[in-house]
């Protein structure tokens, strides 16, 4: 994982390990903070966990609900939906990617136990950890992700690609795309 990379091949990259185009998930358009409507820009525009950051917004816990998940070797790979405890309402969809590389097997086996969302885990561990956002994006939706969303096929909704890192090692690639 370069940082160096283009944030459109990590874009291509994660959504490549669910989709075989991109345009199944969405059509994606690279823009700026300030190109971006609230409560989208506060949700996004930062170098935070989404976990904190939409449980802060939506005043609720969440849930992770794994739509599906793959492993390659030490790579770690799942299309999630974080979901409000408070009503099951979807609040985030996304791609991660993870190098087990880095993390603890205690880690490791909770991340692949899929039952709670990994910015959780990376806190209740103690995992020293620092989020790079990457790029931002508007997504035109195409059914899978307009059906995750609640919203209707071709609205746009906000994402963004993100980078963590573990013990200063790059180690967790993201996609995550938020409702409101």
């Amino acid at each position: 994982m370069d940082t160096a990379d283009s944030a459109k091949v990590e874009l291509e990259t994660l959504i490549g390990l669910f989709f075989s185009e991109t345009s199944e998930l969405g059509r994606f358009e690279e823009t700026k903070a300030d190109a971006m409507p609230e409560p989208f820009r506060s949700l996004l525009a930062h170098d935070f966990h989404m976990t904190v950051t939409v449980e802060k917004f939506h005043s609720s816990p969440v849930d992770v609900r794994v739509l599906h998940s793959r492993k390659d070797e030490r790579l770690y790979s799942r299309k999630i939906l974080l979901t409000r405890q408070s009503d099951d309402q979807v609040v985030q969809y996304g791609i991660v990617r993870l190098n087990f590389d880095v993390l603890e097997d205690q880690v490791v086996k909770e991340i692949e136990s899929e039952s709670t969302p990994l910015g959780r885990i990376l806190i209740n561990h103690n995992v020293l950890r620092r989020v790079k956002l990457l790029s931002l994006y508007s997504v035109e939706c195409d059914q899978e992700l307009a059906d995750s969303l609640g919203v209707s096929k071709g609205e746009t909704v906000f994402g963004r690609t993100a980078l963590i890192y573990l013990n200063e090692k790059p180690a967790i690639e993201l996609l995550e795309i938020v409702s409101v």
